[in-house]
């Protein structure tokens, strides 16, 4: 059993929260070796406003502890809005016939990706319906179009879920991180909001990341759509999810997504069913953060800036940034195509990046890792043993004086170039320290795509 549902659901009912049990659990958590659910299941618990304070406190230290300043930057590409699934809660279903319907072409994800380039950004995450127009071929055709026509340097997808021959043909494409989300981990709920469609299939797609990995991805990407039920349910499921993967594969999940639930065109839910504070949202990201602190924790453009800043503090380590959710929305071809979600948060890269610096962070655009194998049980071991500090902080410093060499930064580059300065002198190692100033005069003297 993947998630055990009655288990959780005990945890949650037999939660005792203390100040003297908090602060036993984050005195264990702050060396960033990880909680196990019942931990987990007290802090979620958690209602004091000093306690959670103290939670999203030490979150923000461990989450500095072993990646550094660093905030990780991503655009999404949207390849089409077709879709054969039913979900009430998006945009793309398949009941929405009011609104125009787009798949792009090869050669227009290639367009829209080089926009994407132009902007500043080397990692696209793609994202498609499920239709069987628009199946694997397709989905690989982009991929291999993006990676031969553009200076993307990494490919992740967010697909539907495919048997493991499929996905080994992805995985050999050259894709990065497999993504896909349950929804929610409450199988009634589960139910309800997916009324018709291959997604109704739970068991199908909850087991799809164990396929994944079976394919060869050694990073996958798994969340919850927070609202649709008790998010202290879909919150500890995820994390055992993620523990799942673990035993069985030895990494835990490489990306824990935080969406929450926001109204789209024609939104076929009343209201949300389980709506999720700005406070409760924080507490959420400190828990994730946390429990598997080797995870890179996602938010969306569905927050707001200032929302998205403070989750950074409480250990967030990844952001989309300037993000449109229609096919073709980085070009004026895409301005009337259905959106999936609206977004709240419509800063360009370079904003969001002066935001990070003003913030006293590192923004970053490495893709490193994926591109020399540092992924997997690897990626997971390394970064619980505090050994990845001084790759990300490095490699944020490379990508950071890449983009101010390649990009105009409106205006920002002096508080740029201050951040990466300070960036520079904090690190310790003195092998890196060495091997990063001559990087960074190759770097001047017109190299590109250096790191660690």
């Amino acid at each position: 059993m993947i998630v055990d549902t009655a288990r959780i659901e005990r945890l949650l009912k037999e939660a005792v929260v203390t100040e003297e049990g908090v602060a036993e659990i984050l005195q264990r958590a702050s060396e960033g070796r990880g909680l196990v659910l019942e931990d987990a299941a007290a802090l979620i618990s958690i209602e004091d406003p000093r306690l959670r304070k103290m939670l999203c406190k030490t979150a923000g230290e461990v989450k500095e502890k072993l990646f550094g300043k660093r905030v990780v930057l991503f655009a999404p590409l949207y390849l089409s809005n077709y879709c054969t699934n039913g979900c009430l809660y998006c945009g793309f279903r398949s009941s929405n016939r009011t609104v125009s319907r787009k798949a792009l072409t090869p050669e227009e994800v290639v367009a829209e990706a080089r926009t994407l380039v132009a902007m500043g950004f080397k990692r696209v995450l793609l994202v498609t319906g499920e239709d069987p127009r628009w199946d694997l071929g397709y989905i690989i055709d982009c991929v291999q179009a993006v990676y031969r026509n553009t200076g993307m340097r990494i490919v992740h997808v967010n697909a539907p879920p495919m048997d493991v021959p499929s996905l080994k043909k992805l995985k050999a494409a050259g894709v990065g991180v497999f993504q896909v989300f349950q929804e929610t981990y409450h199988r009634p709920t589960y139910g309800r909001v997916h009324p018709s469609g291959k997604k109704k299939d739970y068991d199908f797609r909850i087991e799809v990341m164990d396929r994944a990995m079976e394919a060869g991805f050694g990073d996958v990407g798994i969340g919850s759509l927070l609202g649709l039920y008790d998010f202290r349910f879909d919150s500890l499921a995820t994390l055992a999810h993620s523990f799942h993967l673990y035993e069985k594969f030895g990494a835990q999940a490489h990306t824990v997504s935080i969406p929450r639930l926001r109204p789209a065109a024609h939104f076929a839910m009343n209201d949300v069913p389980y709506p999720v504070s700005d406070e409760d949202f924080k507490k959420i990201v400190a828990v994730y953060r946390l429990t598997v602190p080797t995870a890179g924790v996602v938010v969306s453009t569905r927050e707001s800036a200032g929302l998205r800043n403070s989750l950074i503090r409480s250990g967030a380590t990844q952001l989309s940034a300037a993000s449109r959710t229609s096919p073709g929305g980085y070009s004026k071809d895409g301005t009337d195509t259905l959106e999936q979600f609206s977004t709240n948060d419509h800063r360009t890269l370079v904003e969001v990046m002066k935001s990070i610096v003003d913030e006293g962070g590192l923004p970053s655009l490495c893709t490193t890792c994926y591109r020399v194998g540092r992924t997997g049980r690897e990626f997971t071991e390394k970064t619980k043993a505090g050994e990845m500090e001084k790759f990300c902080q490095a490699n944020a410093i490379l990508t950071l004086k890449e983009y101010l060499a390649d990009c105009p930064v409106n205006g920002t580059k002096e508080s740029m170039e201050k951040a990466l300065s300070k960036a520079i002198g904090e690190i310790k190692d003195p092998a890196i320290k060495k091997a990063l100033a001559e990087k960074l005069k190759a770097l001047d003297a017109g190299e590109r795509d250096l790191y660690f």
